[in-house]
């Protein structure tokens, strides 16, 4: 049997995180939320972790600065980058950095399901 999928959520806010998880939940995957970016990188999850969904802005280590972290020590975790704060410039640094998939708030559920399974290899509906 193999394991689940699971996706981790990084986001300093409670509702994204929470709603987040209950939307991967309810298409199948396990989901695991952390406040940030240190929390992520000092769980166990971050080993078994298929897909990444972060926050750009948040204090103390930004969402391209935690995937940068990764990439330099060899993780390189399909990044779903979300941001309210949406520019072109941080979209282009973004993707030329290798994020996977680069959501301006507020995005359709669709769009973000679809990014997670692309990035996962799993079906799309």
């Amino acid at each position: 049997m193999s394991r689940p999928v699971t996706i981790s959520i990084v986001d300093d806010d409670d509702s994204v995180r929470e709603a987040l998880v209950g939307l991967m939940q309810s298409h199948g995957f396990h989901a695991e939320s952390f406040d940030s970016g240190i929390g992520f990188l000092s769980s166990e999850t971050l080993h078994g972790t298929d897909c990444l969904i972060v926050d750009m802005h948040m204090p103390g280590m930004s969402g391209l600065a935690l995937f940068d972290l990764l990439v330099a020590a060899g993780r390189g975790i399909p990044t779903i980058l979300i941001t309210a704060r949406h520019t072109a410039e941080a979209r282009d640094r973004a993707l030329q950095a290798g994020i996977y998939c680069y959501l301006p708030k507020p995005f359709a559920e669709a769009e973000l399901l679809h990014c997670v399974r692309s990035a996962t290899g799993t079906r799309i509906d």
